[in-house]
């Protein structure tokens, strides 16, 4: 069979890539400023304005929401797995550290207060996250300042002579950006416009990057003490001793098709939507009234469930309870790894909570099955390999994969969803064939603003920054249309689930001859890099994403219910 994909991730790219780990093999501290050149020079498309002097507020936004607020303040970040590996290396004991998080990435990061940041790592991907992301917070923060610095509007925001909220104009004018730029800055900045705006024209960033993340052994050990910490959690469920279909997707959806909290509430989450009316969603919840359509009504009120908990905090005990109650446990705070997990009793379910779009014959089966659905927060990148190898080895039968998450489309829309059969995953440099269980019947019914494209063939890519326009055309022109990150570290992991030994590098894998159970994957559109330079990868998905992750989420659902029944079946037919 003739492969006809590139062998490497473009000279610009690679450089890039080769530099930072270079560096960062050495006993000290790397300079962020010894980095961005080679940034600059892979021409990234996120960050497509690196080399001209004027300001990229959507590179410089994308790296701010996935870095904590006080990134401006730290002087050194430090790299390590867990809180033995950043004692050997000498900060001591960190747990008692503030812990500052970012709001678009789950990275446990923790604070001295001073000048020092500890960001756990669970794998090479947050290296390959984390490098890009600082380097294009010092590069904008430093040409801000640039402009501010000479300006004697700097010169008065330092004194305190005046704020930047008072002088909008004047400051949008000094800086050389739109309206609406700064806009999306104030959006980021909030409450510490002024304050933060004083920092910009006071001193320019010379971040400081070391690491103590090594050996593979450490990542290792992370999610040994991840899994462990959940089988000890989850004492009551028998974790290890009990069949599992893993599932990769949110914190959220399953949940929500299975608890019936929303549909018990909807007359208060409906009066609280057209009393408060957050995000401006009355009018929609009139148009989907008149439309009447009940699955996009229940996703509506899944989405405005948060806003309602956030406003009525004591209503939190009762989701949980709700969840319990239907045999759902939450494990929201790992020590180990920032992800969050999910064990859900199959035999607990009741279906009479169900939303409406799993209802299907022979549910009343479920009662007699003994096995969980283990539900991760989906992690980032290659901690996707670390994680399944470690649930499928500890485990006492692995009975399915399915994996929900974000991608970058070449050829359709923001919302559509792709069902890749083809992965090339260029941390293995394998392109892996296998039958995906998901067709675009499975969730067409579901998906009522979006398109579902089967049959697509998706590139597992090593970071979000590591892509420009010459990469994704070497792509696009052989057919790869689905940009993501977990995939192929995913089917690694099932390769080594299936067969005795590692997974291989740089060869076609077949999976469909010897693998036993589903692997379903299902990638919704967050991003159109090629056609166009429009993006949500700047900002949330926020509701317009709702309609895409439940589809996938009731599709998944149904599946694993379908797939359960049969083998109950089966099973008693041999007693």
């Amino acid at each position: 069979m003739i492969r006809t994909v590139p062998e490497t991730t473009g000279e610009g790219i690679e450089l890039y890539i080769r530099t930072y780990y270079s560096l960062l093999r050495s006993s000290g501290d790397v300079r962020i400023r010894s980095l961005e050149e080679t940034h600059e020079g892979m021409r990234s498309s996120l960050h497509l304005g690196a080399e001209t002097p004027d300001f990229d507020a959507s590179a410089f936004l994308y790296a701010a929401l996935r870095l904590p607020d006080c990134i401006y303040q730290a002087r050194r970040i430090v790299l390590g797995q867990s809180e033995d590996v950043f004692r050997r290396g000498g900060l001591g004991d960190i747990s008692a550290w503030p812990r500052v998080d970012a709001r678009a990435r789950r990275r446990r990061m923790q604070f001295d207060g001073k000048e020092t940041i500890a960001a756990f790592v669970a794998s090479v991907s947050d290296i390959d996250d984390l490098i890009p992301c600082l380097t294009a917070y010092q590069i904008e923060w430093n040409k801000l300042y640039r402009r501010l610095s000479t300006s004697q509007l700097g010169h008065a925001l330092i004194t305190g002579a005046a704020r930047a909220s008072a002088e909008a104009e004047a400051l949008r004018q000094v800086l050389g950006i739109s309206q609406e730029d700064l806009g999306r800055l104030g959006q980021v900045w909030g409450d510490c416009f002024d304050e933060r705006f004083r920092e910009v024209a006071r001193r320019p960033l010379d971040l400081r990057v070391t690491s103590l993340a090594r050996g593979f052994n450490d990542y290792r050990r992370a999610v040994e003490s991840w899994w462990d910490d959940l089988v000890h959690a989850a004492d009551g469920l028998y974790l290890d001793f009990r069949p599992v279909y893993f599932v990769s997707s949110n914190p959220h959806s399953l949940l929500n098709l299975l608890c019936g909290y929303a549909a018990s509430r909807s007359s208060e989450l409906i009066r609280f939507v057209m009393d408060a009316d957050p995000e401006g969603l009355a009018e929609e919840w009139r148009r989907l009234e008149e439309r009447g359509e009940a699955g996009a009504q229940a996703n509506f009120l899944y989405y405005v469930q948060r806003a309602y908990l956030r406003a009525h905090p004591a209503e939190t005990r009762a989701l949980l309870d709700a969840e319990l109650t239907a045999g759902i446990h939450r494990f929201d705070e790992p020590h180990a790894l920032d992800i969050a997990a999910q064990v859900i009793d199959l035999h607990a379910l009741d279906p009479a909570r169900f939303d409406s779009r799993l209802q299907m014959p022979g549910l009343e089966a479920l009662r007699a099955s003994k096995a969980l659905i283990v539900n991760v927060d989906y992690p980032l990148g290659f901690a996707a390999y670390h994680l399944l190898s470690q649930i499928a080895s500890a485990s006492t039968d692995l009975l399915g994969v399915y994996v929900m998450g974000k991608a970058a489309t070449l050829n359709g829309r923001v919302g559509d969803v792709m069902i890749p059969n083809v992965v090339y995953d260029e941390h293995s440099r394998n392109t892996f064939l296998f039958k995906n269980c998901f067709l675009a019947h499975h969730l067409a019914p579901y998906l009522l603003y979006g398109t579902v494209f089967d049959n697509q063939k998706a590139v597992t890519v090593r970071g979000t920054f590591l892509q420009n326009r010459e990469f994704m055309s070497v792509f696009y022109r052989e057919g790869y249309t689905d940009l993501e990150m977990e995939a192929g570290p995913y089917l690694s992991a099932v390769y080594e689930d299936i067969y005795p030994q590692r997974y291989p590098v740089n060869e076609i894998v077949n999976l469909f001859i010897n693998a036993p159970y589903d692997i379903g994957l299902l990638h919704y559109a967050s991003d159109t890099p090629y056609s166009r330079r429009q993006t949500l990868l700047s900002k949330s998905l926020s509701y317009f994403g709702v309609d895409a992750t439940y589809a996938c989420s009731v599709a998944i659902l149904r599946r694993i219910f379908e797939v359960e029944i049969g083998r109950l079946r089966d099973e008693a037919a041999w007693r």
